[in-house]
Order: structure tokens, then sequence, then C-alpha cells
């Protein structure tokens, strides 16, 4: 079952995360960490439908990705007190992953994938939506970015 959703979907949650994520190698490591996660879950997994195991490969994808952020964020902040216009940008882009934090989970996802260029009738084959609810849901994150970015 496992390898069946590796060959089935790798490239194509490997190209969301590419587009999430904006670094190719963190990308790969992410998804082979997902993929180790689903063996341990296998029991979990294999009462899932097919269109329910890809969700929660995605779910985990983005679960790992943010604690990722997470991470760095925290590392970054106590290891650089911000000197100077260079730690400006680093500071930019804190708050933007912040902002992106303030996203429901699904408003990241389709927000990531939107900047990627996937268009909301793509998305909504993507995610089983309307596309109608897609742009919803990203008219929602866009004004929520807005209201915190702009504080």
């Amino acid at each position: 079952m496992i390898e069946q959703l590796y060959s089935t979907h790798y490239k194509e949650l490997l190209g969301w995360c590419k587009a999430m994520a904006q670094n190719g190698q963190q990308a790969e490591d992410l998804v082979q960490e997902a993929f180790l996660r689903a063996m341990k879950h296998t029991a979990l997994l294999e009462h899932l439908s097919e269109a329910q195991r890809v969700s929660w490969m995605y779910r985990t994808i983005r679960n790992l990705y943010i604690d990722s952020i997470r991470h760095a964020s925290f590392e970054t902040l106590a290891e650089n007190i911000p000197e100077g216009a260079a730690d400006f940008e680093a500071d930019k882009r804190i708050g933007y992953e912040q902002a992106l934090m303030q996203l429901s989970k699904d408003e990241r996802r389709l927000f990531a994938l939107q900047c990627q260029g996937y268009s909301s009738k793509e998305l909504g084959r993507i995610f089983g939506m309307p596309p109608g609810t897609v742009r919803a849901k990203l008219f929602s994150a866009r004004k929520k970015l807005k209201s915190v970015l702009t504080k």
C-alpha cells in the first residue's frame, strides 16, 4: 500500500512541497519523512480510502514543514539579535512566516499553491473542492494576511 502511494503520488507531493518550502532539498527531506511516518502508521492508513491517504500525506508534510519553520525561527531568534539593515530581511521573512501561521491549514495550502500559479479550478480538483470554495478560502487568506501584515 505504501509502495503504491509512493509510486502514484510522490511527484505530486514533492512538487507541492517544493512550492511550499521554496527549497528542493528540504522538500525532498520532508516528503521522505512523511513516507517514513506513513510506514509507521500503516495500520491507520489501511482503513482509509486512496483520497484520504493522500490527504493524510499532505497534512503530514505540511505539519512537518510548519515544525521545521518553528524550529528554525526559534533558533534564529535565540542566536541572532537583529542588527542593522542586513537583518531586516530576516526579520521580514520571519514576519511573513508568522503571518502565514495565522491562516488555517487549508488556507495555507491553497495560498502556497496559488502563489505557484495553480488556478482555483486546478486547486479544486487537487483538494476536492468546488472552485468557488477555493476562491472564498483564498480571499479569506489574503484578508487575514493583509490584516496581520499591516498591524
